[in-house]
């Protein structure tokens, strides 16, 4: 089993898990949860796969990426408040969802031959459109549109992994080394209260 694959299958239990987890306190039910870490989950690599139009879609291709995603939901149910009550849960499940996610939408826009940066436009898109649908449907800010860094650190990531697989280093070690950097951008930059400039105009 290649690891592109079990990243992309832990990638999309992370973000199930968000998803699931961002209904609390919206007295959603089952289905609702349900619904949401689904989208979560898979919005991501949806849209990654219509604009590069890789068809079937990778969850219509593989019903792994359900099962998946169901054990997530089954998850969250039975262990719910012990998450809620670990401090951060939904940021760790989400940073580690983006993390995970970036890579495999470089590699899976690589494969197909597209530009490098488009395929690391495609990286940041796999990652982050996902938590923009859970924001959306869970009646939140988007996260992109506040001053955390996010996208910019799923950027960094995708940039690294580009940059390393053109100096033929083993993709394995691409893999961990773009993972680990862009979990560890978002957690400092959270920590230390760090964002970007804001967009001021000229004239």
């Amino acid at each position: 089993m290649e690891i592109q694959y079990i990243l992309e299958l832990i990638g999309t239990f992370f973000f199930a898990v968000s998803g699931a987890l961002a209904v609390d306190e919206k007295d959603q039910d089952w289905f609702g949860a349900a619904f949401t870490g689904f989208v979560t989950a898979i919005g991501g690599g949806t849209l990654r796969d219509i604009l590069l139009g890789s068809y079937p879609l990778v969850w219509i291709r593989d019903v792994q990426f359900l099962y998946t995603i169901f054990i997530a939901i089954l998850f969250t149910a039975l262990f719910y408040k012990h998450l809620l009550r670990l401090r951060r849960t939904l940021l760790l499940f989400d940073t580690m969802g983006i993390s995970l996610f970036t890579v495999v939408g470089v590699e899976k826009a690589l494969s197909l031959g597209v530009h490098p940066v488009i395929a690391a436009i495609m990286g940041m898109f796999t990652a982050v459109m996902g938590g923009v649908i859970r924001d959306t449907l869970t009646n939140e800010t988007p996260v992109i549109f506040q001053k955390e860094v996010y996208a910019s650190a799923c950027l960094a990531g995708a940039f690294v992994y580009i940059g390393m697989a053109n100096l033929e280093v083993h993709r394995t070690t691409s893999f961990l080394v773009a993972t680990l950097l862009i979990i560890v951008i978002r957690l400092l930059a959270v920590k230390y209260n760090l964002s970007l400039p804001k967009y001021k105009r000229f004239g």
